[in-house]
């Protein structure tokens, strides 16, 4: 009997230290929620990103990228953040910082990404924007939206896309992808909007 509490109590103490192991410090800091899988993503308008340079917190923070691809930071003032990779950025504040710090060292986290979305309206199940994953499809985006309704004309829908400042309408052959032909199961853009009349 004795030597069964032995075995229990032999495999039960790795893992308690272990999982006791897996918990922060209490006097760490909590870190920001990041974005999963950001390492290439291209930073937008209206995302927000957290700038961390290490034992300077006055120069620390969350900010929106505003509608001109810019973030404000102290000390620096307007630095260009969209069209980078959190990563290009980091060293891009790195390396103005050097002016006023030496060998700073930045961290740059995608806390909310808001600029990669489609939008869907009309004959769909769920109206209104959805985020957009990596090569995201015409047939992902509806289906992501709960579907065409019963009452949709499927030969009518088409695609808004605004790319320099010019407005196109492309049209969908709905029926034809869902066949399975890959050449008409358009890959979407961000802010492209899918109308469903």
């Amino acid at each position: 009997m004795k030597l069964n509490h032995l075995f229990v109590a032999a495999f039960l103490a790795p893992a308690l230290f272990c999982s006791a192991q897996d918990k922060p410090p209490a006097d760490q800091p909590a870190m920001p929620p990041a974005v999963p899988m950001t390492v290439n993503y291209v930073i937008g308008t209206t995302d927000v990103v957290s700038v961390t340079v290490l034992k300077e917190p006055t120069l620390s923070g969350a900010m929106m990228v505003r509608p001109d691809g810019m973030i404000s930071l102290p000390l620096l003032g307007d630095v260009k953040a969209a069209g980078k990779t959190p990563l290009q950025l980091a060293d891009d504040v790195a390396t103005k910082l050097r002016k006023y710090i030496q060998d700073p060292n930045v961290t740059v986290v995608l806390n909310q990404m808001n600029s990669k979305k489609v939008y869907l309206i009309g004959m769909v199940g769920k109206v209104g924007p959805i985020e957009m994953t990596p090569g995201m499809t015409l047939l992902e985006a509806i289906a992501s939206a709960g579907g065409v309704s019963e009452d949709a004309n499927t030969k009518k829908i088409y695609i808004l896309r605004t790319e320099e400042g010019k407005q196109q309408k492309i049209p969908v052959q709905y029926k034809q992808a869902l066949r399975g032909d890959l050449s008409l199961n358009l890959i979407l853009k961000p802010g492209d909007t899918i109308v469903v009349p």
